[in-house]
C-alpha cells in the first residue's frame, strides 16, 4: 500500500472517530509500531525491505551495521551495498513484481570484512516488495578445529539413522522378490519372463542401494579434492550422458548453450561431476510430468559460470530456508545428502552458488568457479556429443 493511500484511509477512519475514540486508535497503532521495531532491533538477523526498484523501504540496526548504511536511506538503492547479486536474475523482466525466491552466501568488504548469508523471499501480498535476511555466517566459517569435527560427529549420526531407514524399503523388496523366484522355482513354475522381471527389479533395488551409500559416503567422508585445469562443459556432457537413460525415461529436454571457446578452471574433475549429477537428478525429479533443463555456460574476467534451470516445481519460501539443511529433503524416496554434497564440493573449490526460484515456474541453481588468473587461457571447443537431446 503506498503511504499516500493509507493516510487517506486513515483519515477517514479519524474522521468517523470521536476524540476519545481517536486517542485511543492513535495510541494502539504507535504501541504496535514500537514493538515491531523493538522485536526487528534486537533479532541477530539483518532484515531489509525493498521495493521492486531496488530502493531500500526499511531496515533493522543489525543490517545497517553490516552493511554501514548511512542515516538518511531515501532514495538509496540496495544494489549499491549488495554488489554481488545478480539482481536482474530476481527481478521480473517487466520490472512490475517480485516473485523469486533466491539464496547464496556472499562476501562483503564494508565496513568490515564478513561472510553472510544472503536470502530474499518476496512479500506473498503486493509482490512488488521483498524481505531480504542477512545472517553474519563469519564466526561458523572460522570454528575450530574441534567444533567442526564435534559438528561432524552430529551430522554423521543423523544422516546415518536416516540412511539406515532408507536403506530398509531396498532390502524389503529385494527379499520379497528373491523369495517370489525362490517359490516359482520350487514349484516349477518360473517361465524366462518371471525370472527376468524379478531379477530386472532386484538389480534396480540393488543399484538404489549402492546409490544410498554412496551418496552417504562421499557426505561424511569427502576426498580431499585434486586439482587439474578442467574444461567445465566436458564434465557436464560426461553427467548428462551417465544420466540419459534417466533423463529419457522423465521425458526431459536438455538445451545446453555455451561459447565455442571457454577457460578453464581449477578443480577435481570426479567431484564437480558428483555436484553437477545431483542437480540434474534434482532437477529431473522436479520435472514430474516432463520439462526443459537448460544449461548454460558464461564467463567474465573473475568467474566461469555454469547454470542449471529447470522447469520444474520450484521452492517454496518454507523449502528454501531448509533446503540445505544436512538432512532434509522433500522427496519420499530422499536422503537429503544430494544438495548437502554440491555445497561441500562448491566451498572445497572456492566457488559461489546461487539458488533462485520460483513456485511453479522452476528453480535455477548456479556455480561460479574463480578464474585461475585474470589472462584468458582460451582452448578451442572440442567436437561435443550429447547424446541425451
Amino acid at each position: 500500500m503506498s503511504k499516500e493511500k493509507f493516510l487517506d484511509r486513515l483519515i477517514n477512519k479519524l474522521d468517523a472517530m470521536d476524540a476519545t475514540s481517536m486517542q485511543a486508535y492513535i495510541l494502539r497503532i504507535s504501541k504496535e509500531k514500537g514493538f515491531l521495531e523493538t522485536i526487528f532491533n534486537t533479532i541477530s538477523e539483518g532484515i531489509i525491505v525493498i521495493d521492486k526498484n531496488l530502493y531500500i523501504k526499511y531496515y533493522n540496526k543489525v543490517a545497517a551495521k553490516l552493511l554501514g548504511f548511512p542515516e538518511d536511506f531515501q532514495n538509496i538503492r540496495i544494489s549499491q551495498f549488495l554488489t554481488d547479486i545478480e539482481w536482474k536474475d530476481i527481478i521480473n523482466k517487466n520490472n512490475e513484481t517480485m516473485n523469486t525466491i533466491s539464496r547464496q552466501e556472499i562476501e562483503i568488504f564494508y565496513p568490515s570484512r564478513r561472510y553472510v548469508q544472503f536470502y530474499l523471499a518476496p512479500h506473498l501480498e503486493g509482490k512488488n516488495r521483498a524481505t531480504i535476511i542477512l545472517n553474519d555466517i563469519t564466526d561458523s566459517r572460522e570454528k575450530t578445529l574441534n567444533e567442526i569435527e564435534s559438528e561432524k560427529l552430529h551430522i554423521v549420526s543423523l544422516l546415518s539413522a536416516s540412511v539406515a531407514h532408507e536403506i530398509g524399503n531396498p532390502l524389503n523388496s529385494l527379499s520379497l522378490h528373491l523369495q517370489l523366484l525362490k517359490n516359482l522355482i520350487s514349484d516349477n513354475e518360473a517361465t524366462e519372463k518371471d525370472i527376468l522381471e524379478i531379477v530386472d527389479i532386484a538389480s534396480n533395488e540393488v543399484s538404489r542401494l549402492d546409490n544410498i551409500i554412496s551418496q552417504f559416503l562421499s557426505a561424511v567422508r569427502p576426498a580431499k579434492p585434486i586439482f587439474k585445469t578442467v574444461l567445465l562443459k566436458d564434465l557436464i556432457v560426461d553427467s548428462l550422458n551417465f544420466m540419459q537413460q534417466e533423463i529419457k525415461d522423465k521425458s526431459v529436454n536438455v538445451k545446453c548453450e555455451w561459447p565455442d571457446l571457454l577457460p578453464q578452471v581449477l578443480g577435481d574433475a570426479d567431484q564437480i561431476k558428483q555436484a553437477f549429477y545431483n542437480i540434474i537428478k534434482n532437477a529431473i525429479q522436479a520435472m514430474v510430468d516432463g520439462g526443459e533443463l537448460k544449461i548454460k555456460c558464461s564467463y567474465d574476467e573473475n568467474f566461469t559460470t555454469v547454470s542449471f534451470l529447470d522447469s520444474g516445481c520450484g521452492l517454496s519460501i518454507d523449502n528454501m530456508s531448509e533446503v540445505f539443511d544436512s538432512y532434509h529433503t522433500s522427496k519420499k524416496t530422499g536422503t537429503g545428502l544430494g544438495l548437502m554434497i554440491i555445497e561441500r564440493v562448491v566451498r572445497d573449490h572456492n566457488a559461489e552458488l546461487v539458488v533462485n526460484s520460483e513456485p511453479n515456474e522452476g528453480t535455477a541453481f548456479v556455480i561460479r568457479f574463480p578464474r585461475n588468473d585474470r589472462r584468458m587461457r582460451m582452448l578451442k571447443s572440442p567436437e561435443i556429443k550429447i547424446e541425451t537431446t
